[in-house]
């Protein structure tokens, strides 16, 4: 294996770091599980005892099924970074819908779980509670993809023509940082803004300006991450932006803290502390 090329972060801060005291693994869904599902996600982790780890993570504009102890649910798409802490020996398991993905199950505009969680047991029709049962009894993360498949299959809508259009959309509003406004992307769909709108509010949760700003922020921290800029003026001209200032607002609106607080935040986690 090439020992550059890294695992995306797909908005996990700091995963280098994180990976030295937790596991993160992706699966493909089955084929027709796919038009719906982008993947299925196990982390999980044995720290010391008294040990603690927070784990944060920038949102993108996926529904993940979360089966975590206590706390299982169905998230919608956040606007702000979240905050996760590890303690003790465990797992969490989530299926990540694509953008779009979860709509056909529900048939009714995603932005009304925008910022928030519902029971699994109003789209799935199976109680959480049972459903963590299931899930921890399994032997292995074969098994429990398998029966996790076999809940959604039970609900499994017809593929819904509108999500595999917007497949091609939001790859490539991730990835080409020519794309820097709302105008942008009514330019290649077609759309006009109204009628966009409606659509991401409808299919995705969040409106098109938002998607471009997660996936912007997202981009930059995996970058950060990974590269330490020294010229964050460079880093943001590079995500599309036409100043740093522009691009330092939007950061921290979405991780709390600025560019430059942020790479210092990344280089005292991996400076040696006497402990070691």
């Amino acid at each position: 294996m090439n020992p550059h090329v890294h695992k995306p972060s797909m908005g996990v801060l700091n995963l280098q770091h994180g990976q030295r005291k937790f596991d993160l693994a992706r699966h493909l869904p089955s084929p027709d599980l796919q038009p719906f599902v982008k993947h299925f996600w196990i982390v999980s982790w044995d720290l010391a005892p008294n040990e603690t780890f927070t784990q944060e993570l920038v949102p993108n504009p996926c529904i993940n099924l979360i089966v975590e102890r206590g706390r299982t649910a169905i998230s919608g798409v956040a606007k702000q970074k979240s905050a996760h802490a590890l303690e003790g020996r465990g797992f969490i398991f989530g299926a990540k819908f694509k953008p779009g993905g979860f709509y056909p199950f529900v048939q009714w505009p995603v932005s009304q779980i925008t910022s928030q969680s519902i029971h699994p047991t109003d789209v799935l029709g199976i109680d959480a509670e049972f459903l963590e049962a299931v899930i921890f009894a399994q032997p292995n993360v074969d098994s429990i993809i398998k029966y996790t498949e076999s809940i959604l299959r039970f609900k499994l809508p017809e593929p819904d023509s509108i999500v595999a259009q917007l497949q091609p959309w939001m790859e490539r509003i991730e990835h080409d940082r020519e794309i820097t406004k709302v105008e942008h992307i009514c330019e290649f769909t077609g759309l006009h803004q109204r009628a966009l709108q409606r659509l991401f509010n409808q299919y995705i949760g969040v409106h098109p300006k938002w998607v471009i700003k997660l996936y912007r922020i997202q981009n930059a921290a995996e970058t950060l991450d990974y590269n330490h800029y020294h010229d964050l003026a460079s880093l943001s001209t590079e995500l599309g932006y036409y100043d740093q200032s522009h691009f330092s607002r939007d950061f921290k609106s979405i991780v709390g803290i600025t560019p430059e607080e942020y790479v210092k935040q990344q280089y005292s986690k991996k400076a040696p502390s006497s402990s070691q």
